[in-house]
C-alpha cells in the first residue's frame, strides 16, 4: 500500500477508516502490506528506484531542540532517509523505525555516520519536542525529530509526489482530525536527489544490505 490514514492515537488506527470494508479484503490488504519486497526489485535494491529523482524540499522545519533544519540543505553531502509519520501511530511507523533502528546498530561505523535519518512529523500539535525526542530516542538517538506548520509538511510532501495529507480536519463535531502519512521511506544522495524508495515491510536484512550500498553508489 502505498500510504496510510490513521484516526487519532494508537488504538484507532487503519480499522477505523476501513470498517465498511469486507473482512477477507482488509486482511488481504494488511497482508500486501506487511509483505517483504521482493529481492531484486528495482535494480537490486529492497526498494524501488525513483525514474525520476526530485530534490530534497526547500523547507526549514524545526528539529527537537529548537533548531532551525533547512531541510534541502541538510540532505547535500550524506545519505539522507526521510519518513513522514507521527508517533502515536499504531503500526507502520514503529515498525519502520523499529527495523531500521535495528539494522542501523549493526552498521560498521564508518557507513553509519555518511547516512543521517529524518523522521518528520504529521502531527505536530501532540508530537511536541520532548514527545518527539523520547519517541526517537527509542530506536535510535541519532534519528533527527522535526516539526513544522501544516502547509509546510503537505507541501514537503506533494513536492516528493508522495501520498497522503498530514492532517485533515473532521467533518463532524466532536470526531478527531485524521492524521496520514505515506508509508515509504525516501532516500536521498548526497546531491540531494530522491533515488529509492522503500516500501514498508522492509527486514532488518533489508536494510542490512541496502544501507551500505546506498554510501558506495551514492
Amino acid at each position: 500500500m502505498s500510504g496510510f490514514a490513521d484516526r487519532g492515537p494508537a488504538g484507532r488506527g487503519a480499522v477505523a477508516l476501513t470498517r465498511k470494508l469486507p473482512y477477507w479484503v482488509l486482511a488481504a490488504l494488511l497482508a500486501a502490506s506487511c509483505r517483504a519486497p521482493a529481492a531484486g526489485v528495482g535494480h537490486g535494491w529492497s526498494g524501488s528506484v525513483i525514474a525520476e529523482p526530485v530534490p530534497a524540499p526547500t523547507v526549514i522545519l524545526t528539529d527537537t531542540d529548537g533548531r532551525h533544519f533547512d531541510l534541502g540543505r541538510e540532505a547535500l553531502g550524506r545519505i539522507t532517509l526521510l519518513f513522514f509519520g507521527y508517533t502515536t501511530c499504531p503500526d507502520i511507523c514503529p515498525v519502520h523505525m523499529g527495523t531500521l533502528g535495528s539494522a542501523f546498530q549493526e552498521l560498521e561505523p564508518e557507513v553509519r555516520d555518511q547516512i543521517r535519518v529524518v523522521f518528520v512529523s504529521t502531527d505536530p500539535e501532540r508530537d511536541t519536542p520532548e514527545v518527539l525526542r523520547a519517541w526517537l530516542d527509542g530506536f535510535d538517538r541519532s534519528f533527527v525529530g522535526l516539526r513544522g506548520s501544516l502547509d509546510d509538511i503537505n507541501g514537503a510532501l506533494a513536492g516528493l509526489k508522495l501520498p497522503g495529507v498530514a492532517v485533515m480536519p473532521s467533518e463532524h463535531e466532536g470526531e478527531m482530525s485524521l492524521i496520514g502519512h505515506p508509508s515509504a521511506i525516501v532516500a536521498f544522495d548526497r546531491e540531494g536527489m530522491a533515488r529509492v524508495r522503500f516500501p514498508f515491510g522492509m527486514r532488518r536484512s533489508d536494510w542490512s544490505r541496502d544501507l551500505p550500498r546506498l554510501v558506495g553508489e551514492f
